[in-house]
C-alpha cells in the first residue's frame, strides 16, 4: 500500500488535485445553487440530467488537467529554479509519459465536452472545447513569457468555466422554446449571475498570477521571461495587484447592497458572509502582500487569494438561500 502512495503521490502532484476538486465543486455548485434555483423561479424547473452534469465536470477537469500537464513540461527549465523539491516531469516522471498523459486528458475532456455540448445543441460550447486546449498549449508553449499575455489566458481560463453553465442551460432552453424565449428573462439572468462570478474568478485569477509572478521572478529572469514584475518591477507589480483586489472588494460592496435583493442589516447573514469571508480576507490579501519578501510570504498570499475564490464561490448558497 506504501508502494501504491508512492507511485501516485507524484502523479496528484502533476495533475493539481487540490485545483481540480476546487473547478469540479465550482461547477456543481453554479448548476446546483445558481443555474437550478433561477431556472425554478421562472417556472422551467431543473433543466441539466445528473449524467450531463458529471459529463461537463469531466470535460472540464479532464482538459485544465491536461493544461497542468503540458504546463509543467514545458516548464522543467524555470522549475529547476523556482522549485527544485517540487520538480516532478523529468526528475520522476518522463518528458514523453507527460506528453501522453497530456494528451489522453485532454481527449477524455474534449469527448466528454462534446457529448454535453450535442445534449445542449450547442455551437458555443463545442467551439470552446476545441479553442481552450489549443490555448492552453500555447500558454504554456509561449504565451505565458510574454508581458501581461500569460496572466490574462490563465484569468479568462478561470473566467469561463462558471460560464460553460450558463452557455450549456441557456442553448438548451433555446432548443427547447426557440422563439418563446424572447418572453421570458431567464436567458439573461444566467449569464448576469453566472458572469458575476466569472468576473470575480478572473480578476482574483489575475492577481494571483502576478502574486505568484512575484514569486518566480528568479527563475523567469533566468529564462528571459516579460512577467509584469520583471519588466515593471515588483513594486509595481503589488501596485497593480493591489488596485485590482481593491476593485474587487469594490465591485462585492456595491453588488451585496446595491444589486441583491438582500436584508443590508449587520445582523443578516449575507452582510457577515461579505464581510467575514470576502473583504477581510482581501484585506489581509493586500496588507501580507505589501509586507512579503520571501518565496514562502508571496506563497501564503497566494492561499489566501484561493481562499477568497472558494468563499466567493460558496456565497452562491447564500444567495440561492436568500432570494
Amino acid at each position: 500500500m506504501k508502494r501504491l502512495a508512492e507511485i501516485i503521490k507524484p502523479y496528484l502532484q502533476l495533475l493539481r488535485v487540490g485545483n481540480l476538486t476546487f473547478v469540479a465543486i465550482l461547477l456543481y455548485v453554479m448548476e446546483k445553487w445558481v443555474a437550478t434555483p433561477l431556472l425554478q423561479l421562472e417556472q422551467f424547473g431543473e433543466l441539466m440530467p445528473w449524467w450531463v452534469l458529471t459529463l461537463l465536470i469531466v470535460s472540464v477537469v479532464g482538459i485544465a488537467a491536461g493544461g497542468y500537464v503540458i504546463n509543467d513540461y514545458f516548464d522543467v527549465k524555470i522549475d529547476r529554479i523556482n522549485r527544485p523539491d517540487n520538480l516532478v516531469v523529468t526528475r520522476i516522471i518522463s518528458r514523453d509519459t507527460a506528453m501522453h498523459l497530456f494528451y489522453g486528458l485532454t481527449a477524455v475532456g474534449v469527448i466528454a465536452g462534446t457529448v454535453v455540448a450535442w445534449w445542449a445543441h450547442s455551437w458555443t460550447l463545442l467551439f470552446t472545447y476545441v479553442v481552450i486546449p489549443g490555448l492552453l498549449w500555447f500558454y504554456s508553449a509561449s504565451y505565458k513569457r510574454m508581458f501581461l499575455i500569460g496572466n490574462l489566458v490563465v484569468a479568462f481560463a478561470s473566467a469561463i468555466v462558471p460560464l460553460l453553465v450558463a452557455i450549456a442551460n441557456a442553448d438548451y432552453l433555446h432548443h427547447l422554446y426557440q422563439n418563446a424565449l424572447a418572453y421570458s428573462p431567464i436567458v439573461g439572468e444566467l449569464y448576469v449571475w453566472t458572469g458575476g462570478f466569472a468576473a470575480f474568478a478572473f480578476l482574483l485569477t489575475w492577481v494571483r498570477e502576478i502574486v505568484k509572478d512575484i514569486e518566480d521572478i528568479e527563475g523567469d529572469r533566468e529564462m528571459e521571461c516579460r512577467t509584469l514584475p520583471i519588466v515593471w518591477g515588483d513594486k509595481v507589480a503589488k501596485i497593480i495587484a493591489t488596485i485590482l483586489l481593491v476593485v474587487i472588494a469594490t465591485l462585492i460592496v456595491y453588488i451585496l447592497f446595491a444589486v441583491l435583493p438582500f436584508s443590508h442589516e449587520w445582523k443578516s447573514l449575507p452582510t457577515r458572509y461579505v464581510v467575514f469571508g470576502l473583504i477581510v480576507p482581501i484585506l489581509c490579501s493586500i496588507v501580507l502582500l505589501w509586507a512579503a519578501n520571501n518565496r514562502t510570504e508571496y506563497h501564503r498570499v497566494q492561499t489566501i487569494i484561493k481562499f477568497t475564490m472558494f468563499m466567493g464561490m460558496l456565497f452562491s448558497y447564500v444567495i440561492a438561500t436568500n432570494l
